[in-house]
C-alpha cells in the first residue's frame, strides 16, 4: 500500500506540475500517517524535487490487492529549509 502510493505521489506531482520533479517522498516526515488496510493519509509528508524538500499532504485509497489507485489527493506546502532536513531525517 505504501509503496504504490508513493508512486503515486511521484507520479502526479510531477505530471501535473512541471515546476517539479519528485523523486523521493517521505510518507512520515512530519507526523505518522494514518492507515487502514486500503488507504493512506498523510498530513505530514515530504517530497523532494530537484533537489529541494516540500511539504505535502495527500491521500490515497487502493484496491483490495493495493496494485490500482482508487482515490488520489494531495496538496503541496512550503518549501522546507535545509536547516531543518537532518531533523526530519530528509537528504540530498
Amino acid at each position: 500500500l505504501e509503496q504504490r502510493c508513493d508512486a503515486e505521489v511521484l507520479d502526479r506531482i510531477s505530471h501535473d506540475d512541471r515546476n517539479y520533479k519528485a523523486d523521493r517522498v517521505v510518507a512520515y516526515a512530519f507526523a505518522t500517517p494514518q492507515m487502514s488496510a486500503d488507504a493512506i493519509k498523510s498530513s505530514g509528508a515530504a517530497f523532494r524535487s530537484k533537489g529541494q524538500w516540500y511539504r505535502l499532504k495527500f491521500k490515497c485509497q487502493t484496491a483490495p490487492d493495493h496494485m490500482q489507485v482508487l482515490q488520489f489527493r494531495y496538496k503541496i506546502g512550503d518549501e522546507i529549509p535545509e536547516s531543518d532536513w537532518a531533523k526530519y531525517n530528509l537528504y540530498d
